[in-house]
Parts: structure tokens; sequence; C-alpha cells
């Protein structure tokens, strides 16, 4: 189709600790653990036909790794993009949800109440996430190469679906972002469609 392109929207492979008790983890800068290695392996090798012009990651080492991984398959090049960091999760980062639960009670039943906007103290709201990570994600759009990749974070990818659905930032948990997962986003000039979301290679 003439003037379509391809987004491949993805999510780094598993974190190290991802195991053990469910934790903050934002913008803490967890190396990816030996499965994560794997996932970025399947996914490379799943992605082998789609020769990228460009691939796209955060500064954080898990997304820079599966960039990397990624990059094996082809010629593409990598680009860093502070920008698309995580979501920032101030004072709770690195904390497990039970202690969090224990030690801010209040604050964790605020923040259930309004996800979209509340901030942690130190951190950032998933609002405040967006309005920082979307210019660069039209940015990325903006270009002229294509196909391209984005090794994103699972808030990150959250909210970037949640923009191009028209779906409010409070809905983001609707949409799931499994370790290594594929999305993909089909431009026709300006409009963009949602092809696909959350597959993974199994």
């Amino acid at each position: 189709m003439a003037g379509s392109r391809l987004i491949y929207l993805l999510r780094h492979g598993r974190i190290q600790n991802s195991g053990e008790q469910r934790r903050y983890i934002g913008q803490l800068d967890v190396p990816l653990d030996p499965e994560g290695i794997r996932q970025a392996e399947r996914l490379r090798e799943r992605l082998a036909p789609v020769e990228f012009q460009k691939i796209f990651c955060s500064d954080l080492e898990r997304s820079r790794e599966t960039a990397r991984i990624l990059a094996g398959a082809n010629a593409g090049e990598v680009v860093v993009c502070p920008e698309l960091r995580e979501i920032h999760l101030g004072e709770w980062e690195g904390m497990s949800f039970a202690e969090v639960v224990r030690r801010f009670p209040e604050k964790f039943e605020a923040r259930g109440r309004d996800i979209a906007y509340y901030r942690i103290a130190g951190g950032e709201s998933f609002a405040d996430c967006a309005q920082r990570m979307l210019p660069a994600y039209q940015k990325i759009v903006a270009e002229k190469a294509d196909p391209v990749a984005i090794v994103g974070h699972a808030g990150v990818n959250r909210l970037i679906l949640c923009h191009l659905l028209g779906m409010p930032i409070a809905n983001l948990f609707r949409i799931v972002q499994d370790f290594a997962c594929v999305n993909v986003i089909q431009y026709n000039g300006v409009n963009p469609q949602v092809r696909l979301i959350n597959a993974v290679a199994v």
C-alpha cells in the first residue's frame, strides 16, 4: 500500500529478580536475566525477515541489551533515546508490592484510585511519563526509516497504545505487555492502525 509503513513496538526481555516478589521497577537499571537473553534471541529469530532500518531503545540496560541482540539479525542502526525510559517510580523504586502496602498503605490506595495522575514522591505519574515520552515517539514516527523497531518498557508501551487507541490512561493496565512481546502499528499516511498487540514467541 502506497505510503504505508510499520512500527514494531517491542518490550525488553525478562529482567533479573523478576521471578521473586513483584517489585516496583521503573528506572532502576536492571539487566536481563538468562531467560530474558533467550527471549530476546527468540525475538531476533522471529523478526529476522524484517530488515529494520533503525532500532530505537531507551538508555536503560534491559532495553539497550534487547536492542543489541535484535540488531544482530540485520544491519539496523541502534539509536538510544533517554526519553523512552520507563516511568520513574520515585521512593517506591525497588520495593516489593508487599513492602509498599505495609509502609505506605494510604498512598498505595490513593494511587490505585488515580492511576493516571498520582505522582509517587520523587517520581512521575503515568500522565507525566506520557508527556515526556510521546513527543519522542512522534519524532520516531516522523522519520523516513521503514520499518523501525522500538524496544520499550511495559508502562511506556501501554501509554503509546492508549494514545493510538484513544483510550484513557486510567485504562492502561487493560493492555497486557509480556516480556519480549511484539506490537505492530501500521501508518497509512498519518493515520495509525494497531495491527497486533502482545504477541510472544514461544
